[in-house]
């Protein structure tokens, strides 16, 4: 692939490698593909912000975190199909096809009439986003070589914090003034403008690999995913953890897992190679990027919840409150970039990163009732200095660590743990979230503050203003001992990403004209 990249503009490249440039036509795929990334991404955070009034209007606050978890399985489950099929058959097609799925489901989520609908219809979602992210990080892989990729995190980190930064504060605009419903219509056009632009300026070569797509290996880890994540979300709320379906979900589970890695060992194309993680750095950096997914999406979703419902934030404000977190984690993923290249030293950026996480989120769990907005924007902050230490780190490292020809489904592996960590985090945070503040509003006030949590109408902070003064306040201690729970929760799993940070080796980065760092034994 890269090979085919560089005859592209072969009279470009050796003048550019002179002054120390990417060829012009590289720079312009580099445009389009950043537009399409924030396709992706501009979705989590508008959606994230608008959920309490969509679950305000649509109600069952039960089912709050399985609109993001349902957008979250169905990435995961075909995030590793998209990376092998545009190593077998071509980027091209495969990032064209999931743009235009992405886009099918969001209009179909703009139609939603109850929740059951809008779950299915971001599940379609789900499904293109997969391709999404798969496919741009995949192409940069190809064509920026890792010891020089560090040049582009900054245009990277620019694309995300227009997304985090700007998403909430378009979601919420959207959602006050037009209504929920065109947070997912605001989609379409930049969609549309996405496959104009990759259409025109990505050209790259059809490809027809002999063996066929692993549909086995394909089928057995979507049903160990689904299952497993079934039993985070069901788990302590639907069923008790020692029920018959539980447990049934589990054995399911685990046995399509099992089975799983297993027949990756014999698959022609396997959707997983295995021997990928055979590298340590490849391995400590899917377990970094699953935690960093656990701890991201848990927070985006939960922290606009408490600034609405407990320190009186409209939709529009609570998206604004978010700037701390959001800024400083763009701040500090360019500053780590722009080190990386320079120097060609990584290893210090998850260790700082995976300590000021588990700061973060211990401080986020001690908010309350009483908890101001400077004092949450500070804690939020250094949640964001951690993050901003780990997003490009884990990706760049990651590739580092394969061969070129494993580019797309190493991409895709990262992308996949990632995305598997924010589904689990979003469950389990959702889990104990909604065990709390039930448990809360019904020992604050009995019948009646569990028949307004059914209701979830509270969610909204306009509905919420017009209950009475007893259940208002009672509902906002509940969501505060709720958020003190899941951050909590948080603050625990980020020990892990300071322990495998702590056994990353500092494996020289590539450059163009060198090869592959050594996949087995570094």
């Amino acid at each position: 692939m890269a090979d085919t990249l560089e005859s592209v503009a072969d009279s470009e490249v050796a003048e550019s490698k002179q002054e120390g440039k990417q060829p012009r036509s590289v720079r312009v795929v580099l445009l389009a593909l950043m537009i399409a990334m924030m396709l992706a991404m501009l979705d989590n955070m508008i959606v994230g912000t608008a959920m309490p009034t969509i679950v305000g209007e649509l109600g069952g606050l039960e089912h709050l975190s399985w609109v993001v978890t349902g957008y979250t399985l169905a990435t995961a489950a075909s995030t590793p199909v998209w990376g092998k099929l545009g190593d077998m058959y071509g980027r091209k097609g495969a990032f064209l096809t999931s743009i235009v799925i992405f886009l099918i489901g969001s209009a179909l989520s703009g139609m939603a009439q109850n929740m059951g609908e809008l779950i299915g219809f971001r599940a379609v979602q789900g499904l293109g986003a997969g391709g999404l992210m798969v496919g741009v990080m995949a192409i940069i892989g190809d064509l920026i070589p890792p010891r020089e990729r560090g040049k582009y995190t900054g245009m990277m980190a620019g694309v995300m914090a227009l997304a985090m930064i700007g998403g909430p504060l378009v979601g919420g605009t959207i959602t006050d003034n037009w209504g929920w419903r065109w947070s997912f219509y605001i989609n379409l056009p930049l969609g549309v403008v996405a496959l104009a632009l990759v259409s025109a300026v990505l050209h790259l070569p059809k490809k027809r690999a002999r063996a066929s797509i692993d549909v086995l290996g394909v089928i057995l880890l979507t049903v160990g995913i689904t299952a497993i994540v079934l039993v985070t979300t069901w788990g302590g709320t639907e069923y008790a953890w020692t029920s018959a379906r539980i447990m049934e979900l589990t054995a399911i589970g685990v046995v399509a897992l099992v089975g799983f890695v297993g027949w990756q060992t014999r698959a022609a194309e396997p959707v997983l190679p295995l021997h990928m993680f055979k590298s340590r750095n490849f391995t400590l950096m899917s377990v970094i990027g699953f935690i960093t997914g656990f701890v991201m999406f848990g927070a985006t979703l939960y922290l606009p919840l408490y600034q609405q419902s407990v320190q009186g934030a409209s939709a529009t404000n609570s998206g604004l409150l978010l700037l701390p977190m959001l800024g400083a984690m763009l701040v500090t993923s360019m500053v780590a970039g722009r080190v990386t290249t320079n120097s060609g030293r990584y290893k210090a950026f998850p260790i700082v990163g995976g300590a000021l996480m588990i700061v973060g989120l211990y401080l986020l769990s001690l908010m309350d009732t009483d908890t101001s907005r400077f004092t949450s924007g500070v804690y939020m902050a250094v949640l964001g200095l951690g993050m901003g230490c780990l997003m490009q780190i884990t990706m760049l490292v990651a590739q580092n660590s394969v061969e070129l020809k494993d580019m797309g489904v190493a991409s895709s592996s990262a992308t996949l743990f990632r995305t598997l960590g924010s589904s689990f985090g979003v469950a389990i945070m959702g889990a104990l979230f909604n065990d709390r503040v039930k448990h809360v509003m019904a020992e604050r006030a009995g019948a009646l503050g569990k028949g307004v949590t059914e209701k979830s109408a509270q969610l909204d902070a306009k509905s919420l203003a017009k209950l009475p003064a007893v259940i208002r306040d009672a509902y906002q201690h509940a969501v505060s001992a709720g958020t003190h729970t899941a951050f909590l929760l948080g603050a625990a799993i980020a020990v892990i990403v300071l322990i495998a940070a702590v056994f990353v080796k500092e494996v020289p980065l590539r450059s163009g004209d060198q090869k592959p760092a050594a996949v087995i034994g570094d």
